[in-house]
């Protein structure tokens, strides 16, 4: 019923920069170029497929239903601004190969829960002005009303045939659970729990991600706390609003016992 924000598996566990654009849909273009050096570009043979965050110089988080056989993600492009510049940003990019793909184990794509997962490069990146890993750190669910900032090269309108060439931010506002949950947001279908945040508009403006943004980030105060997940059948809407898997103290250790 819900469209998954894409574009373009073992066991038992189950702030806003004004620099970077602010205001994709209803976004703006990520200003300076390369301000945001850990966001990875992950393309299939033929076209971009999903956003991530570089982690470690040979891990990149994701979202675990990026992963898809038939679209087999192939290559985790950085240092990228503008997709279609290859020939300017050759010297700024750095590409690997997508060698090993590990799902949260108790990823549900059903309840779309833990929709978490982590690409492992064929060899490490080497960090530059323009490709940078992000650490995480132990992070607050973030408060209802706060705003946070969200990017990625995905869809600027539902309609749209791709998504953007350039990479896109915009700021999102956090919803309260509860609300999520009422018969006029997602009426529990599916449930929003505290493994997620549910981010949008604030009330008045339209702000959301979009298909192709998946995988991306979520920062709230300069730290990475989410994962772009899923949304309504539409972008935009503003009691359909983004929501993203949160990085818990519990899904903090699982990728660190990975990527160690």
């Amino acid at each position: 019923m819900f469209h998954l924000r894409l574009g373009y598996i073992l066991s038992a566990l189950c702030l806003v920069y004004t620099s970077y654009g602010a205001d994709i849909i209803n976004g703006k273009e990520v200003f300076p170029p390369h301000s945001m050096p850990f966001l990875a570009l992950l393309e299939t043979r033929k076209e971009p497929r999903c956003g991530g965050t570089l982690i470690h110089t040979k891990w990149v988080l994701t979202a675990a239903h990026c992963y898809n056989k038939s679209f087999r993600i192939e290559k985790v492009v950085l240092g990228v601004h503008n997709i279609n510049k290859k020939e300017e940003e050759k010297n700024l990019r750095q590409i690997r190969k997508a060698m090993s793909f590990i799902t949260h184990p108790c990823y549900d794509p059903q309840e779309k829960v833990n929709d978490l997962m982590l690409i492992k490069l064929d060899k490490p990146v080497k960090e530059s002005k323009t490709v940078k890993v992000q650490p995480l750190h132990k992070v607050e669910h973030p408060a209802a009303g706060s705003t946070c900032l969200v990017a990625g090269w995905g869809k600027t309108k539902t309609n749209a045939v791709k998504g953007s060439n350039v990479l896109m931010s915009v700021n999102v506002t956090v919803i309260d659970q509860v609300k999520c949950n009422s018969k006029d947001y997602y009426n529990f279908n599916p449930t929003i729990t505290r493994g997620h945040i549910c981010a949008g508009s604030d009330g008045t403006n339209a702000a959301d991600s979009c298909s192709g943004d998946s995988g991306g980030p979520l920062l709230c105060k300069g730290k990475v706390v989410g994962v772009t997940s899923f949304g309504g059948k539409a972008c935009g809407v503003i009691k359909k609003p983004g929501v993203y898997t949160f990085l818990s103290n519990k899904e903090l250790e699982w990728i660190r016992k990975i990527t160690s």
